[in-house]
């Protein structure tokens, strides 16, 4: 058993290997060697999480002989492991899914590129998930923002060529904060390692004088994190770079990667901020307030959208702002209701973003509601498979995203006052709205407009997929209290 202490490491290894050797080998060879490989790499996870869930401790990897403060440490706890298996497992659905639209939006002699680069993209969110040193996170944060450029422009149309200078823009604004906060807190602290550098700042922070130099630090860094993985008001990129993306590259970039970042904030306010301290910061507050913001002007921008691709991205950042509005509230009941959104959000969006590109493949490829009518009749699976998460959006029972809102409405429910009003307003009018644009689209693609059209069949690498996907998001509806207590079991690991 001790040698799975061994497979975090392996993770972010094989797949640094993997994106080396994919630059080797023709496109197809690449496409089945990624999958292959992902495959064996979600057996690793998976093993990783029963390891850790059943022995109730976590464990920590270190890399080379450098000693604290400087060292590079891997931590595997439930919590982490469990969103290992989920980036993973979302990661292979969307491969297997958008594999067709690799082929049909990509210049074949660059389609192994794509792959390499989704395998370099796969050891960076590895890396940030089981990352226990705070520098480590920074390097690999960079090689995600790299890597989450580089399946945006493969695609080569100008839109996308576009979106990609945007998002690189604006990602370099975020990591360049990211840094300086790190930098700051290093300078302060004298260490890299989490733990270590949490005991010098439960120390600092007892001094008035170097409590604002933290409150700035953890800011500065909140704020880059923000940035890059779109809270209010900082979302308006995402709508070109999900939605001109090729389908693979939407899901991910959409469902991991800005979960990615918003994963290691959380990591940092538990394991280098100190969850007491962070609850007592103004930051708090203010993350609630714009997670609140996010969650109304982004279903309200959804609800302009004239392209469903459009739609999709503002729901995202509608998305996000439950996320924070969680973090906002604090305690353990918020931050569990933030990481289960987490995942709820991840195999629902990724379903969407693989689907969308379907329905228009019948509607005369384009995008427009006004030429999506019946298009869920013309392509039936499509239709299900866009029906289902929709229904996850506006939070009908049964669904993952019904357990997401009751517990944000429990964790609202714990803090009271003013938050418990604020919370139980926003979420029934955001709920109201995201049942408004997506029963408004489920409606348009479910009116029959031309009976002569002929239905389309799909082959078993789209609805195996799917059909994986549509299951996990069952599974957290109907199942939740078994998820939340394995996050929980998760950030009780933290302490």
């Amino acid at each position: 058993m001790d040698f799975i202490r061994n497979f975090p490491m392996f993770s972010v290894v094989l797949s640094l290997f993997s994106g080396v050797l994919c630059t080797m080998l023709s496109g197809k060879k690449a496409r089945i060697y990624t999958i292959i490989y992902e495959c064996i790499l979600l057996v690793m996870v998976a093993a990783v999480l029963r390891y850790t869930v059943v022995t109730g401790e976590a464990f920590t990897y270190v890399l080379g002989e450098f000693p604290a403060p400087w060292g590079n440490e891997l931590r595997a706890g439930t919590l982490e492991a469990s969103i290992a298996v989920l980036f993973i497992a979302v990661m292979l659905c969307a491969v297997l899914a958008g594999q067709h639209y690799v082929r049909k939006d990509i210049d074949e002699s660059k389609v192994n590129i794509y792959y390499a680069i989704l395998n370099l993209m796969t050891a960076a969110l590895m890396a940030m998930t089981w990352t226990n040193d705070i520098f480590s996170g920074y390097v690999f944060l960079e090689i995600l923002t790299l890597t989450s450029c580089g399946v945006l422009i493969v695609r080569e149309i100008g839109r996308t060529t576009l979106a990609a200078v945007r998002y690189m823009i604006l990602n370099l604004v975020g990591s360049g904060l990211f840094l300086l906060g790190v930098v700051l807190l290093y300078d302060i602290t004298g260490n890299l390692l989490m733990v270590p550098m949490q005991r010098e700042i439960a120390m600092l922070y007892q001094d008035p004088g170097a409590r604002v130099v933290l409150i700035m630090a953890t800011g500065i860094l909140t704020i880059g994190l923000s940035i890059k993985s779109g809270l209010f008001p900082f979302h308006y990129w995402m709508p070109d770079t999900y939605g001109w993306a090729t389908p693979t590259s939407g899901a991910v970039l959409s469902s991991l990667v800005s979960k990615c970042y918003i994963f290691l904030l959380i990591k940092i306010y538990w394991r280098v901020i100190g969850i007491d301290i962070f609850t007592d910061m103004p930051i708090r507050n203010v993350l609630f307030v714009l997670g609140l913001c996010g969650m109304v002007f982004g279903s309200l921008s959804a609800i302009r959208a004239e392209n469903i691709n459009r739609m999709v991205a503002f729901s995202s950042a509608a998305q996000i702002g439950y996320i924070y509005m969680g973090i906002g509230l604090g305690g353990t009941a918020g931050f569990t209701a933030a990481v289960f959104h987490i995942m709820a959000h991840a195999v629902t969006k990724s379903q969407l973003f693989l689907t969308t590109p379907r329905l228009a493949a019948v509607s005369g490829n384009s995008l427009r509601f006004k030429n999506l009518q019946g298009c869920a009749l013309r392509d039936p699976n499509a239709g299900l498979f866009f029906l289902l998460p929709s229904l996850s959006m506006i939070g009908i029972p049964i669904f993952a995203g019904f357990s997401s809102k009751l517990f944000f409405a429990m964790a609202a429910a714990d803090r009271g006052g003013i938050k418990l009003i604020l919370v139980m307003l926003v979420l029934a009018a955001s709920s109201l709205l995201n049942a408004l644009y997506f029963m408004r689209t489920l409606i348009r693609i479910y009116t029959p407009s031309d009976p002569s059209n002929e239905r389309v069949r799909h082959h078993l690498d789209y609805n195996i997929p799917m059909t994986a996907l549509t299951l996990a998001n069952l599974a957290m509806g109907l199942f939740s209290g078994v998820f939340a207590a394995l996050i929980g079991q998760g950030f009780s690991m933290f302490n």
